[in-house]
């Protein structure tokens, strides 16, 4: 110990590097370390007794090499506590955003339509089929607020702005009247999302391999941009972060496939990493850790990288870097889903489609025949349409209402629109949409063949693979089922309001209880006629018999 301490501080560093570095230590690591300090110095005042001469070479490596742990030591130390410190900057920071978080109070009318509908469309969950086949029926689109994907259009002071259609997240609140807006949005199983996603970045990417380069795909992008002004997909979050980080990718595979001569010889259209990006490195990449992963959640906390919120990204940042801190977030998430207008589910399909049709359609509907009564009801078809059994009459529609035309809101094309007719122009207009789908995706998937995507080819994607996608998505598993226990309890109380509807109508119904009063009276006039018949039967068997 002792000619040990003399050929590290003696020989390794001069007196002033010792001093400086034991200094540190004893600041960071306390009394011990102190301690170290006071010897070393102790030691360091023998040193002159010792012939500098009769050190090997191999002593002074062994200083070094204490120096360095010593060294080690002192910066592990400060790495902790500056750890230990942004953790508790991060807690205060993500709890201080979730206290302040506005809406976070049960509505009381949150079952009503209000004047604004904001449809909160998560990615890949099929809001789209929703916006053409369900919306577009009951909007013109003229309700709808300026190319609503698109928020550097945004303009909500639009006049008779009745529509937003979004990816944008919740902090588009911020910029909405709260107490006049209402929400909606579907969410799906995270694996299918995270799986979809994928599918559809790249699907649209492929789309572009048309092209010898990317220099060829970025001249053709700025002609087209040019003559239309329009707004495409690569305009929309999250497929502008996401589409040109997968087209780099399949061109780069493309360009050394051809250069290398190589190709795929696996059968599993996730793990084909000569023509596109495997799933499982896909997964990993820091651009899907940062959008895709935990996406539902963040989108409707309003913290996704899209966010109108200042304090948004060092909330991000928190979250993502202590995932404990994540629970802060789910919570949020949970209380904006209970105060929503409607909450659907991709995989409960035609269970989501009836409800949305019952919840939201049949209140636009009814704000649109009380527009009509309201303001001029001078079409004898208004009165035979308020009367359908159909209508879902809202008692406490917004007088505001009024100043629509009936003709902005239903654009049913000379017919009247019902929450049935609802449905069934969702079916025929769900399945022509689903036929042009599939063809365009199709013809993409044709490019990066053998890669085909389907349900039958994700059954090949180990389940190591499944599991790392759940895991990370902790904060989206959490909320989809969150949301399937809050469904379940929505729709059940949606069939027994039916179920009442239908007993009422029966007996309230004027056509109904016409026919029924008619079934009465007819039947009455044949009694009466079997009476008088069996009466002038008898009287003339009397005569006979006399």
């Amino acid at each position: 110990m002792y000619m040990t301490n003399i050929y590290i501080y003696n020989i390794c560093a001069p007196k002033s590097l010792i001093l400086c570095c034991f200094s540190l230590l004893g600041l960071i690591g306390g009394s011990s370390l102190l301690l170290s300090l006071q010897i070393a110095l102790q030691d360091f005042n023998l040193s002159s007794e010792v012939n500098r001469a009769e050190l090997s070479w191999m002593d002074c490596a062994l200083k070094c090499v204490a120096l360095l742990v010593l060294l080690g030591c002192a910066f592990s130390k400060i790495s902790a506590s500056l750890v230990k410190d942004d953790y508790e900057h991060c807690k205060n920071t993500v709890n201080k955003w979730a206290s302040s978080s506005p809406d976070l109070e049960v509505k009381e009318e949150k079952h009503r339509l209000q004047d604004l509908l904001f449809f909160l469309h998560v990615p890949r969950t099929g809001g789209r089929t929703y916006f053409h086949c369900f919306l577009r029926k009951l909007y013109s689109s003229s309700l709808e607020c300026p190319r609503s994907y698109d928020k550097l259009r945004f303009d909500p002071s639009k006049h008779n702005c009745r529509l937003l259609v979004t990816h944008d997240d919740y902090s588009m609140m911020s910029r909405l009247p709260m107490e006049k807006t209402s929400v909606v949005t579907i969410l799906r199983n995270p694996i299918d999302r995270v799986f979809s996603t994928y599918e559809f970045s790249i699907e649209v990417a492929a789309r572009f391999l048309v092209h010898p380069n990317l220099t060829s795909v970025a001249r053709m992008a700025g002609r087209l941009r040019s003559k239309q002004g329009g707004v495409s997909t690569l305009d929309i979050w999250p497929w502008k972060y996401l589409v040109p980080w997968m087209r780099e990718d399949l061109f780069a595979r493309r360009d050394a496939r051809e250069l290398q001569g190589l190709y795929s010889r696996s059968n599993d259209s996730y793990n084909m990493e000569h023509t596109v990006m495997p799933l499982h490195e896909y997964i990993n990449d820091p651009i899907a850790r940062d959008i895709i992963h935990n996406g539902a959640t963040f989108q409707i906390a309003g913290l996704t990288n899209n966010s109108y919120l200042a304090e948004a990204h060092e909330v991000r940042r928190c979250v993502l870097k202590h995932q404990t801190l994540g629970e802060y977030v789910l919570e949020v998430a949970k209380k904006r889903l209970d105060n929503m207008l409607y909450v659907g589910l991709t995989d409960d399909h035609r269970e989501s489609a009836t409800m949305f049709a019952n919840v939201v359609g049949a209140q636009v509907i009814s704000q649109k025949i009380a527009s009509n009564y309201s303001k001029n009801p001078v079409d004898d078809d208004i009165s035979e349409e308020s009367s359908s059994p159909e209508y879902h009459q809202n008692s406490s529609t917004d007088q505001n209402a009024s100043k629509i035309s009936a003709a902005q809101i239903i654009n049913a094309k000379n017919e009247h629109m019902t929450v049935g007719r609802l449905m069934e122009a969702y079916e025929t207009c769900i399945s022509s949409l689903r036929r042009t789908q599939k063809q365009r995706r199709t013809a993409s998937l044709k490019r990066i063949s053998p890669a085909n995507f389907s349900k039958e080819a994700r059954l090949d994607v180990p389940e190591v693979v499944l599991q790392q996608i759940k895991s990370l998505n902790i904060l989206d598993m959490e909320l989809y089922r969150y949301a399937q226990s809050s469904f379940s309890k929505q729709h059940k109380q949606m069939m027994q309001q039916l179920k009442l509807q239908e007993k009422d109508i029966k007996f309230d119904d004027p056509y109904s209880a016409a026919s029924r009063n008619f079934l009465l009276f007819a039947i009455s006039i044949i009694l009466l006629l079997l009476f008088i018949g069996l009466f002038v039967k008898r009287r003339r068997t009397l005569k006979l018999k006399l």
